[in-house]
């Protein structure tokens, strides 16, 4: 059994409990118990901030795998379950009767674990980097042609699944926000309004499903024959904010209260976007209607600053060579002027690796 395995083998107790369920069902159709052993089997691929949000909130309408490398927290999920708090109490106040949640979830952290197993779809919800290591570990779980759904932040993902697997595979971004806290243990900062998802390769009616089980987990999820026009507003903002975020320590108002950096903010956006255009890429919302809407005081400062600032304060890698990178290197590709953002994208890249330096050393004394 891997070390972060559950207890007594991959089955931790809310398994136990789902199957107990499942064999004991007598009763009619509209029972809980006979709702349970029917339900659509989903399995997250990273479990961490995002991933977490997720898996907790389907918990409630799907029977849930989590597969994460990280032993620790996958230990104490199975021991005590996966506690969210934030935002999600507002998602799962009015289902549950109480604020905040703990879900328990089957989990584990060895893939050959799950090999035979079958889903009905398959959540990448792990950083771009990760993906081809992941989906090369899981292969033997993905026999029965689950759906591929990644949500993950930059470019790269879609085509990776693709290239790997023969499977419908779905693409999409979520504008829910989170932060791992400590094993066992994620903060939902924000509940965003909307998740889009749409069809890479299948059928967009083959999707339909998965957004009815998301909007009926919490999360609104609409489900679009074109999901690019979403992504790449999703993508911009990130590929902007994300980085600029970073650089100022996760300090919002940093962010949106020093001229200065607001000025750079709205470059590397025009030129973003600008690359994008040429790419032939079209925006389903404004990409920077956000940050717009808190520097006029329509929406308050959150106190989330960017994936990549976290990132950074744990000595991560971050996703930036999928996002500002990419923008630097299809700008010089196509001929169009990137200076600031290939700019933000040097900087980042030395602040990540003094990040991992500095925390190398203090682990050293």
């Amino acid at each position: 059994m891997a070390t972060g395995a559950c207890p007594g083998g991959l089955l931790c107790y809310s398994c136990t409990m789902h199957e107990s369920q499942a064999t004991n069902n007598t009763s009619g159709p509209n029972c809980p118990d006979r709702q349970v052993s029917e339900r659509r089997r989903i399995l997250i691929v990273g479990c961490g901030a995002i991933g977490g949000i997720f898996a907790a909130l389907l918990d409630s309408v799907a029977k849930v795998v989590a597969f994460d490398a990280n032993a620790d927290h996958v230990r104490a999920i199975c021991e005590r379950g996966l506690r969210v708090v934030g935002a999600t109490d507002g998602v799962t106040q009015g289902a549950h009767g109480t604020t905040g949640r703990v879900a328990r979830f089957e989990a584990t952290d060895d893939a050959a674990a799950l090999a035979g197993r079958s889903f009905d779809a398959v959540f990448f919800l792990i950083k771009s980097k990760a993906t081809p290591l992941a989906l090369a570990a899981l292969a033997p779980a993905l026999h029965a042609g689950p759906v591929l759904v990644t949500l993950q932040n930059g470019m790269g993902n879609s085509e990776v699944l693709l290239a790997a697997t023969r499977s419908a595979v779905a693409r999409g971004v979520t504008m829910e926000a989170g932060r791992y806290v400590e094993p066992g243990c994620v903060e939902h900062l924000i509940h965003g309004p909307k998740t889009f998802l749409g069809p890479v390769r299948g059928d967009v009616d083959e999707l339909r499903w998965i957004g009815e089980l998301l909007s009926a987990a919490g999360i609104p999820t609409d489900v679009v024959a074109d999901p690019m026009g979403a992504v790449w507003s999703k993508f911009v903002f990130n590929s902007v904010m994300n980085p600029v975020g970073a650089l100022l320590l996760g300090v919002n108002a940093a962010r949106y209260e020093v001229p200065e950096v607001c000025a750079l903010i709205d470059d590397m956006a025009e030129e973003c976007m600008a690359v994008v255009r040429a790419l032939g890429g079209e925006f389903a919302f404004d990409p920077m209607g956000f940050v717009k809407q808190v520097r006029s005081g329509a929406l308050p400062m959150s106190r989330h600053g960017g994936s990549m600032a976290l990132d950074i304060t744990r000595g991560a890698p971050t996703e930036i060579d999928e996002l500002t990178g990419y923008i630097v290197v299809q700008g010089g590709r196509l001929g169009i002027s990137v200076t600031a953002c290939r700019t933000v994208y040097r900087l980042l890249k030395g602040l990540e690796r003094a990040a991992q330096v500095n925390i190398r050393k203090e682990a050293l004394r």
